[in-house]
């Protein structure tokens, strides 16, 4: 079956987005899927502005937070017509040798949306069906829900999601998260859905007070205002008020800046768990001793292998991690304007970008 979609493509760095036309039809093993929203990720400006290099050549479509509909489906991939679904950020093969070894995030076979294959920024995408998450509408819309808002379920969500669960974060810690939007602010939720207390460190007055607000976090820093010592006193300082323990600190960086990450290193105390979740083509520099003196340890945090997905989508249909406060939605037609927005920071929540009726 080959279904009439557009997408709109980056043709070059920078340039304006354009709107093409093509069919969309699966292979085995594949399907189509009518897209419902798409977000508009760091990532994505980071192709568009910063000369971060895709791994498919241009034009290329952008956006890797999808949900939709299964609208066609190639052989092998039938059961999943007609279903509702989140199209996860990273697509791993699933039959490599790292995959059965359990290291699905680093598959060399995995397949990106707007990264290795066409992404999200259209009216359908074809994927692999391998590994989609289905969506229980019924759910979704007792919790006050749409298909589209759960769209950024696929990155924003999950992959501090799985920076959490690899940091062993449990009732007791005290969390640190550095950059409190996007990512950031979700990574807040899910830190404290697992039973930590968490502050919240960023630049921005706004999204501090609106992760206080609305995200559960139990104490917010600007690091306009205070200097690495200070923040890491104030940390301290509040982890004793709170009776937490001083050492083992969960500390993540999400901010993707190089400055955040500075920021985060100087947080490490003894026993720290860092995880580097946000990205920056910019150096950072540190002193790597840091790491043995505290014997503490750092790692990456590269998406979320899909089994997971279920779980982090329960925890927002079951009210844990909240959404809707985050999450704004614009036409698709707009992607130029929205683009333009959220790298200019005149949007701060979640932009998910939901394609127009056809002409």
């Amino acid at each position: 079956m080959t279904i009439a979609a557009h997408r709109w493509l980056m043709t070059a760095p920078g340039a304006p987005l354009v709107r093409a036309e093509f069919a969309a039809a699966p292979g085995a093993g594949e399907v189509v899927v009518e897209i419902a929203g798409c977000g508009v990720c760091h990532t994505d400006l980071g192709y568009y502005y910063d000369g971060v290099r895709t791994n498919a050549p241009l034009p290329l479509a952008l956006g890797h937070e999808i949900s939709g509909r299964v609208v066609a489906a190639g052989e092998g991939a039938e059961a999943w017509l007609g279903r509702a679904v989140i199209v996860p950020a990273v697509l791993p093969c699933g039959t490599c040798d790292l995959c059965r070894r359990g290291l699905a995030p680093i598959c060399r076979a995995q397949k990106m949306p707007g990264n290795d294959i066409q992404g999200g920024f259209g009216s359908h995408i074809v994927v692999p069906a391998r590994g989609l998450c289905p969506v229980d509408e019924a759910r979704l819309a007792a919790a006050g829900l749409t298909l589209a808002q759960v769209s950024i379920v696929a990155d924003a969500l999950t992959t501090p999601y799985q920076a959490v669960r690899r940091a062993g974060v449990s009732p007791g810690d005290l969390a640190i998260v550095v950059g409190a939007g996007g990512v950031g602010g979700y990574c807040v939720q899910v830190a404290r859905a697992f039973g930590a207390q968490v502050v919240a460190i960023d630049v921005d007055a706004r999204k501090l007070d609106a992760i206080a607000r609305d995200g559960g976090a139990a104490l917010t820093l600007n690091a306009r205002e205070l200097d690495a010592k200070a923040l890491k006193k104030a940390a301290s300082d509040f982890a004793k008020a709170q009776g937490l323990r001083t050492t083992e600190w969960k500390v993540f960086e999400c901010s993707g800046t190089a400055a955040g990450q500075t920021t985060a290193f100087n947080l490490l105390v003894h026993g720290a768990t860092l995880s580097v979740v946000g990205f920056t083509m910019d150096k950072v520099e540190v002193r790597l001793s840091n790491l043995m003196a505290f014997d503490a340890r750092a790692f990456g945090n590269w998406g979320c292998p899909p089994e997971h997905y279920p779980a982090a989508l329960d925890l927002v249909i079951d009210g844990k991690v909240r959404l809707a406060p985050f999450v704004e939605t614009h036409p698709l037609a707009d992607i130029n304007h929205v683009f333009h927005a959220v790298h200019a920071r005149e949007i701060t929540r979640r932009a998910v970008l939901i394609p127009c009726p056809p002409p």
